[in-house]
């Protein structure tokens, strides 16, 4: 087996303050020289090469030493001639890594000898195997051509995210045996999985600099005809096929029962549940093979489902969430989620979601440190409050909040808040944060105090951390500097991008910003179109037939 370099980054993850911090994940991260650059932009120039070579395709990816080592010893030993065979290799060793990885990792579960383990063990258990699932997906999906280079591109960053998870959970409660015992297979997974995302990511901008095709009519297979404009008939009007009511008029009296119900569904066309008013005290976990599913309450002060694990119960992040979405293209809407447990608690993640493709429309997801883990994969949030404090919107997916109210609340003494906390650890994942047309204000307990406390947009979490602020109202509480460091370092101050276009505000001038390599002040909207919900989610080619407004551009 290939043992890999094994120089790291360590970086940090708040929980008590903004000076203070646990270390909360390992980072394999090379800067690319510009002859990468240039040679990858060259593969994706030519269609073919004259060079079969296996060291010379490799000495094109950022890792060419484990490309090289498991190339040469695969059992089907062949050497690509064209850039798409070399990419469909790459995933299928990925896989085959990823696969070896999931299974040292079972081979570890007698060792368990605490509580705390198991709940690492089961937690990295999930993830990998979410690795493998979607490591096969594209994989699958790029020999049957049934999938656009940004879904490859997206689907490979979300099995990246899967093992920097499992990595950081293990670190930060102290899970040290299990995270060393697959130290160098999961190193492994990831450099293969950054080399795939490279050459994808390269052969992508070549495409998107070819070809200009906007997509405005295309209705993905996912909905059929019936199926469109869901969200814009109102919860009474809309045909539900099943009704959770705790007064006992429909057929279940809990949501965890009624998912429960959808997850043995052959058939995984749209399902719709309605959830009558009411406060259901449940944690609830959407499998990310129970996809298509649709939650429609009466109200976000209605119908509110409510958590209180943290992660002082000795459980992993993902695993104090009231509500964990995995199953792709989820629809929520009217609906409260929330975690009780308290700013005393540390992580409380009220919502925790993976779901590609997903929806929130007219949703509150109310917390403290960690509301919302937007994970991995495409999510758009429309007409959405989100409360929290600390790092409270955090994650590794590519997200767009619009027309959103984002409401930071009063945190412990000693604490500050930090509104974003962005996961991105390779520079080639399509991730992001974009807060696009929304209102970031103090939460009526914070108001008060407003001054006694520091407030800042974001900071630099992983290394190439990537958010943007585009025509929203910014409120005084936000620190002149906009931007946090990490600690007390410089820490990826030159390979983050954090950007703001066009705020309004007390809290939104750019003057006294920092003066990092990786703050942008956007001043047109040709910078800006990344960042939209065409450019960032593909979001004009899957959201029309859901009958949620959206704003293509910014």
């Amino acid at each position: 087996m290939y043992i890999p370099n094994l120089k790291h980054k360590v970086s940090y993850k708040r929980t008590t303050s903004i000076k203070t911090h646990i270390a909360s994940n390992i980072i394999v991260k090379l800067f690319f020289s510009l002859a990468l650059f240039s040679s990858l932009f060259s593969i994706s120039s030519s269609s073919t090469t004259s060079s079969s070579s296996i060291d010379w395709w490799c000495n094109q990816t950022p890792y060419p030493e484990p490309c090289k080592y498991h190339m040469n010893h695969r059992h089907n030993r062949f050497k690509p001639n064209h850039r798409s065979e070399f990419r469909k290799i790459l995933v299928q060793l990925a896989v085959e890594q990823a696969q070896a990885m999931h299974k040292e990792a079972q081979e570890y579960g007698p060792k368990i000898v605490s509580q705390t383990q198991t709940y690492v063990f089961s937690d990295c258990l999930k993830l990998y195997d979410n690795t493998v699932f979607h490591l096969n997906q594209t994989l699958q999906a790029l020999h049957s051509y049934a999938c656009s280079l940004l879904d490859a591109q997206t689907w490979l960053s979300t099995a990246l995210s899967n093992i920097e998870t499992c990595c950081s959970s293990a670190v930060q409660l102290g899970v040290r045996v299990f995270s060393l015992q697959n130290n160098v297979s999961s190193h492994n997974v990831r450099k293969m999985i950054s080399n795939v995302l490279a050459v994808n990511g390269e052969i992508l901008k070549q495409e998107n600099n070819n070809t200009k095709r906007k997509a405005l009519g295309f209705i993905p297979s996912w909905f059929s005809w019936h199926e469109r404009r869901l969200l814009s008939l109102s919860s009474s009007s809309l045909k539900a096929n099943l009704v959770v009511a705790q007064d006992g008029t429909g057929h279940f009296k809990t949501v965890r029962a009624a998912i429960d119900a959808t997850s043995k569904r052959t058939v995984k066309a749209r399902f719709v549940i309605r959830v009558k008013k009411g406060v259901y005290e449940e944690n609830i976990q959407v499998d990310k093979n129970n996809e298509n599913l649709m939650i429609v309450g009466d109200g976000m002060k209605l119908t509110i489902i409510i958590g209180s694990k943290s992660v002082q119960d000795g459980i992993t992040p993902s695993m104090s969430a009231t509500v964990g979405i995995d199953g792709a293209h989820f629809i929520a809407r009217d609906i409260t989620f929330r975690n009780t447990a308290g700013p005393e608690k540390g992580q409380v993640l009220a919502l925790q979601s993976a779901s590609d493709l997903s929806v929130f429309y007219q949703c509150s997801i109310e917390g403290y440190q960690d509301t919302l883990m937007a994970h991995a994969q495409r999510q758009f949030y429309r007409d959405c409050s989100i409360f929290g404090t600390v790092d409270f919107i955090w994650g590794d997916a590519a997200i767009v909040l619009q027309n959103c109210t984002i409401l930071v609340r009063k945190p412990l003494q000693g604490q500050g808040n930090m509104i974003t906390a962005q996961g991105r650890g390779d520079p080639f994942q399509n991730t992001g944060i974009s807060i696009i047309n929304s209102r970031i204000r103090a939460a009526p307990d914070l108001r008060p105090v407003v001054k006694s406390y520091e407030t800042y947009l974001g900071g630099p979490w992983q290394q190439y951390a990537r958010v943007v602020a585009m025509k929203t109202y910014i409120e005084g509480l936000v620190n002149p500097l906009g931007w946090s460091q990490w600690g007390d370092s410089d820490f990826a101050q030159d390979t983050c991008y954090f950007g703001e276009y066009m705020n309004s505000g007390t809290g939104s001038s750019t003057k006294d910003r920092v003066q990092w390599p990786g703050f942008h002040v956007l001043t047109s909207e040709n910078d800006t179109q990344q960042f939209s919900v065409a450019g960032l989610l593909a979001g004009n080619t899957w959201l029309p037939p859901t009958g949620v407004p959206f704003d293509i551009d910014i």
